[in-house]
Formats: structure tokens, C-alpha cells, sequence
């Protein structure tokens, strides 16, 4: 199926849960509702947590707020200009804001690299906040500081990691992440930022395993983010991702973007970056449009 056709059909099942979901989970006053501030649960980070298109956050995911539960499900799509292509979908459930579980589906073409190969990649996660709120709380610079797993598990291990020296098809980062939500603090425009550490020997994420021949520890690779909010519904923000470099076949560079969030509906947003990704494989400089969709309760 072609790429966009993927998307497109990515797209028709969101639209189509949203139908279904909206009406059900949007009661006024319900254990469904959506009491939080429209953006302060971000939009889906690509291995299915509530952050940034590439960084974790701490805020949960879904709108509910305390004694509430919230839940989203999203579609993204990336393809660079070395012709690899990537399709993630992706749900998320949140509980009294406090606990986040999800779960996210990679589905990643090798292009002319390694012709007719690609590579699948299932994420389990859970996110609990430990103390803070981003946005309410009694100490102005406080932040929310959560703690999470993300268990990674490469379903094509033995084809295209293993020739690269990857030791192991599945491993689990740890990661703790800092939000704060200053609200009018940018020309009385709400500004977020964001702080995470993340344990971590993922190759490209996981698509080309992990560790590898050149060292099988984990490693602790900070990821920033910043954005402003020039409208309610309207965000415009930055990120910065280190990766480890645990392949000898070639450099890992960080990953970087520009992104601007669209919340639409109080249940849809709609976002779109600039994504610089470093050497992928034997292609230098990575960079490619990414395209997300979610729907949120």
C-alpha cells in the first residue's frame, strides 16, 4: 500500500473512534470527562506516551483530570528524504491523572537501503506522576515530575539489526520526566517546558535493536522541549532528543524538531514539525515532514 494511503487509512480509524468515543465519553460530569486545560496533556510522543512529537513528558495523557479517566489514540507519519518511511499508531489510557498507560505499533520501511525489508516495533508503556502539577500548583516554579517504562520489542530482529552487530530484540527505557506550564509568562502567553532523562541503549529507537558492538549498557540521553501557546488552541515549540551510539556500522546523532500543534477540537489535534533525525544507516543528514493526528477524551 502506498504511503500515503496508509496514513489516509490511519486516519478513517481515528476519525471513526472519534465518532463512537465523543459522544460516550464527553458526558458533563462523567468519570469520562475532560476537566483539564485545553494542550496541557500535549499531543502522543512517537512511542505512544502524552508529550512532544519526539520527547516524553510528565503530563498525563487524556483530559481527565482528578477522579477522572482520559484516553487518546493517534496516527503519525514520517518520511525522510532518504526514502525511509515510518507509520505509527497508538493508544493511551489516563487514570485520575495520575497514571498513564500505552501501547504504539512502528511500522518502518528500509527504502533503497536494504530493498523490500522492513521492520515492526511494539511499545508497551506506563507513566506515573509522582508529585507536582504542570500547570496548578502553590509553588510558581514547581514542576510535575513523573516516572516511566517503555518496553520496546523489535519483531524483525533477525534480519537487518543482527548484520549490524545489535545484541538483543527487546529492552525497556526508564525515564524520568519535569513539566512546568507558566501560564501568561510569554507576553501573557502560556510557555511550557520540558526536562527528561531517559535510561537507554535503543538503536534508532529500537528499529535496529539494541546495544551493540560498540558498548551494551544503558546510557542516559536527556530530552528538552519548549513551546509557547500563541493561541488556546495553537502551539509552537521546539525539541531536542539524544540517542546513544552503540553501533560501529555508523553514527547516531541527535534528533531535533520544529512543531507546531493544532487543537482543533477540544477531542482532535492536529500536528506537523520539521524533524531532523542525523545519519540513519548509510544516509547522512536525515530530515523529514512529520505528520500527527489524535483524538483525545
Amino acid at each position: 500500500m502506498p504511503d500515503h494511503r496508509c496514513l489516509l487509512t490511519s486516519l478513517r480509524r481515528l476519525a471513526g473512534l472519534a465518532c463512537i468515543g465523543v459522544p460516550l465519553l464527553a458526558q458533563p460530569g462523567g468519570a469520562w470527562a475532560g476537566d483539564r486545560l485545553l494542550a496541557t496533556s500535549g499531543v502522543s510522543q512517537i512511542e505512544g506516551a502524552a508529550g512532544g512529537g519526539l520527547t516524553t513528558w510528565a503530563v498525563i495523557g487524556g483530559h481527565g483530570s482528578s477522579d477522572q479517566i482520559g484516553a487518546s489514540a493517534y496516527a503519525t507519519h514520517i518520511r525522510t528524504q532518504g526514502d525511509f518511511n515510518l507509520n505509527i499508531q497508538g493508544v493511551a489510557l489516563g487514570i485520575d491523572n495520575r497514571v498513564e498507560l500505552s501501547a504504539a505499533r512502528w511500522d518502518f520501511s528500509f527504502g533503497s537501503t536494504v530493498p523490500g525489508q522492513s521492520a515492526q516495533m511494539n511499545v508497551l508503556g506506563a507513566k506515573v506522576r509522582v508529585l507536582g502539577d504542570a500547570v496548578y500548583d502553590q509553588d510558581l516554579w514547581w514542576p510535575q515530575l513523573s516516572v516511566g517504562l517503555q518496553h520496546k520489542r523489535n519483531q524483525d530482529f533477525s534480519l537487518v539489526p543482527t548484520l549490524l552487530g545489535a545484541k538483543r530484540a527487546a529492552d525497556t527505557d526508564a525515564y524520568i520526566a519535569a513539566t512546568k506550564v507558566w501560564l501568561g509568562a510569554a507576553g501573557g502567553r502560556n510557555l511550557l517546558a520540558n526536562a527528561t532523562v531517559r535510561a537507554t541503549r535503543a538503536n534508532q529507537f529500537g528499529l535496529l535493536g539494541f546495544g551493540g558492538d560498540q558498548g551494551d549498557r544503558r546510557q542516559l540521553m536527556p530530552e528538552l522541549a519548549l513551546a509557547v501557546l500563541l493561541r488556546d488552541d495553537l502551539a509552537l515549540g521546539a525539541e531536542w532528543r539524544a540517542k546513544p551510539d552503540r553501533l560501529g556500522a555508523f553514527r547516531e546523532d541527535a534528533a531535533w524538531d520544529v512543531f507546531a500543534a493544532w487543537f482543533v477540537h477540544r477531542h482532535l489535534s492536529l500536528t506537523a514539525a520539521w524533524l531532523a533525525l542525523g545519519n540513519i544507516a548509510d544516509k547522512p543528514a536525515q530530515r523529514s515532514l512529520y505528520l500527527s493526528a489524535q483524538i483525545g477524551f
